[in-house]
């Protein structure tokens, strides 16, 4: 008989163990259970260094997205964004690559426009910043060459 409980409990402490496995796997991997919720809209940049899809979209601090892919398109970044469905982008808003830091991770920041048409699943934010090349910013600086950065 105590032989039964002491499997018993074991077989509890694994189940919890797996519960606790899986659930920091979905919380640390930044994945969703809820789907594809929400619209998708894409944005072209320059250059999107450092950025991974999974990274945030967030306006005034605020998440409101997540990127959802990353492919190039011509010479140009394309990044798809995927918006939450409560969140309404204007037709003018601009999306800039941002660090938390000087070397923290990256996020796309949106500053929402003033225009009434609103963007659409599908429909492309016109204009974007890209992320300044650190090493190059460097380079200048170290060379004396201050004509182009960042006056």
């Amino acid at each position: 008989m105590n032989h039964t409980r002491t499997e018993i409990l074991v077989g509890v402490f694994v189940l919890v163990g797996m519960i606790s496995l899986g659930y920091l796997a979905i919380r640390l991997g930044k994945l969703e259970l809820m789907g594809n919720r929400g619209y998708l809209v894409y944005a072209d940049f320059a250059s999107v260094a450092g950025l991974k899809v999974g990274d945030s979209v967030e306006i005034a601090g605020v998440k409101v997205g997540r990127v959802e892919s990353i492919s190039l398109a011509e010479d140009m970044a394309r990044l798809g964004i995927r918006i939450e469905p409560q969140v309404a982008l204007q037709e003018d808003a601009i999306a800039s690559v941002r660090a938390r830091g000087l070397i923290g991770d990256k996020f796309v920041l949106i500053s929402l426009g003033a225009s009434d048409k609103l963007l659409g699943h599908g429909d492309k934010i016109r204009e974007t910043e890209s992320p300044p090349d650190l090493a190059e910013l460097i380079g200048k600086y170290m060379s004396g060459d201050f004509t182009s950065a960042g006056k």
